[in-house]
């Protein structure tokens, strides 16, 4: 039983609380601090306050409503060209096109769409790395016919990560180099143009190489480390003798710029030749060697994946 002392104290401290309360009411502070609840900002810190995840509501959802949306991941900044980016070229072309100009000139494709816009070949399908603990069987030094190890399976990492990203892409699997090396080109060749024919959408065609240079016992090796990894380097070869060969080479100028924007050091200097290399085939057509003999084929898949995300970053700014 309470004491009558005891009895006062308490009913004092309840009207004193119920006159707060009337008070608060009457100023509104409680809608205010609902209000305040609702927003969407203050639910989502509030949330990671509580639960360490990064999330973000819409605002037509309920205060705290269980389908919130994880925040997405951060995309690569949409890339712009003013044609006075630097670029490392090599040449063995008479002709001396105007580099600014190419950056310059606006890309005017779209990648995005239910039918196929990009084909990745490999003139040179059987081509491979240094072994780095893998028992597949080699044809020769440096070739397979394993789709694990050789460029089938660079262009398998560069349609997988362009996929998820809602790009169509068709990959040819044709061995145009075995069991002959010599007609590479022209075996590869027929096949481009029998997809090209097949889907008018394409609108970029890769040739996925692996370069090749030194003696038997000391193939190059080329390497850049990326977020403590090391990754095989990237190398653009871009063939002249074709009249329209400045409509390939303006998107291969920004290709590389837009890969040392995003990997410093994954490109090795672009290289225009006095050839064709199919190119003439498409207005969207790029050779990229895809690092080089010496390297493994993790560091080579490695560079896959920047190639791709380049060709992601470009895809996006030109819609």
């Amino acid at each position: 039983m309470l004491d009558p002392h005891q009895r006062s104290l308490r009913v004092g401290l309840a009207a004193l609380a119920c006159a707060l309360v009337f008070r608060l009411f009457s100023l509104g502070l409680p809608e205010k601090l609902v209000a305040w609840l609702a927003q969407p900002d203050t639910a989502a810190f509030l949330f990671y306050l509580e639960t360490g995840r990064n999330v973000r509501f819409s605002t037509s959802e309920a205060v705290f409503s269980p389908d919130f949306l994880e925040s997405p991941p951060a995309q690569t900044p949409i890339p712009t060209f003013s044609g006075e980016e630097e670029v490392d070229l090599t040449y063995s072309t008479v002709k001396d096109p105007d580099i600014s100009a190419l950056l310059e000139k606006p890309l005017t494709w779209d990648l995005y769409g239910t039918d196929p816009t990009v084909l990745i070949v490999h003139t040179h399908t059987t081509e491979s790395y240094t072994k780095s603990g893998e028992t597949y069987e080699e044809t020769s030094s440096w070739r397979t016919l394993d789709e694990n190890y050789n460029m089938l399976s660079i262009g398998d990492r560069v349609a997988q990560v362009l996929e998820d990203a809602g790009i169509s892409v068709l990959h040819d699997r044709a061995l145009h180099d075995y069991p002959s090396y010599n007609g590479s080109y022209t075996d590869a060749r027929a096949s481009i143009q029998e997809y090209l024919d097949q889907y008018p959408s394409i609108q970029l065609v890769l040739d996925l190489h692996r370069d090749a240079s030194g003696s038997l016992y000391n193939q190059l090796r080329t390497a850049v480390e990326l977020d403590s990894q090391t990754s095989a380097q990237l190398m653009i070869v871009l063939g002249t003798n074709y009249d329209t060969y400045e409509d390939n080479l303006s998107l291969g100028l920004k290709l590389q710029v837009q890969l040392e924007r995003q990997a410093p050091g994954i490109t090795r200097p672009l290289q225009l030749r006095a050839s064709r290399f199919n190119q003439d085939l498409c207005p969207g057509a790029l050779l990229v060697e895809v690092g080089a003999a010496g390297n493994t084929h993790g560091e080579a898949l490695l560079a896959a994946q920047e190639l791709a995300q380049a060709v992601i970053a470009l895809a996006q700014g030109s819609r």
